[in-house]
């Protein structure tokens, strides 16, 4: 099995990226769809998020409101830590099972937003970083997730620098061009992984 962290900050393109390798035959898993998983209704996770944050950050169906508990969280370093208690350690444990259920010399491929952030590079044989300048980045959270400025610059500023992501990067995928240039890079890049 070998071991891929796929990381990127918001707005690069990491989801694309991720989505190409997986239908290339990457076994995928997703940090952040996990972490919206373990915070379901009638999750432990939901529970000990309600229990540090409130009522209020629940929707009328019981459901989390996401963009609520970030607008909180990410204007926030140490409430920004309370939830990165309550949910990391849970998604932890669900990848170790994804991980123990991938068929044997599979390429598994983890889509982790905050490897960076979190010192996680050395769980991985390879790191790749999908990169574009945080001016890039800003356009595309406004156009494509209609966020405010504001919050968009506050989620940069809550993650790693894109320096400090290029440091950890065994391979680089440059995300600024058009979708068929990343197509081509990607196939570039899953072709090098299958020769491993």
């Amino acid at each position: 099995m070998l071991k891929v962290g796929l990381t990127g900050g918001i707005g690069s393109g990491k989801s694309e990226v991720s989505r190409r390798l997986a239908a290339g035959g990457a076994v995928v898993i997703d940090a952040d769809k996990i972490a919206r998983e373990v915070v379901e209704p009638g999750t432990p996770g939901l529970a000990e998020i309600v229990e540090a944050f409130g009522e209020g950050i629940l929707r009328s169906d019981g459901t989390l409101d996401r963009e609520r508990l970030g607008s909180i969280v990410f204007a926030d370093t140490g409430k920004l830590k309370i939830l990165n208690g309550i949910v990391h350690p849970k998604v932890g444990a669900r990848v170790g099972e994804l991980q123990q259920a991938a068929p044997e010399g599979s390429i598994v491929v983890y889509d982790v937003p905050l490897l960076a952030e979190n010192n996680l590079a050395g769980l991985y044989d390879v790191v790749i970083v999908v990169d574009a300048s945080d001016e890039i980045r800003l356009e595309r959270l406004r156009k494509f997730r209609d966020m405010p400025e504001s919050e968009a610059r506050a989620r940069l500023a809550a993650q790693a620098s894109r320096e400090d992501r290029l440091k950890i990067a065994d391979i680089v995928i440059d995300n600024e061009g058009s979708l068929d240039a990343l197509d081509a890079r990607v196939a570039e890049v899953w072709a090098g992984l299958r020769s491993r």
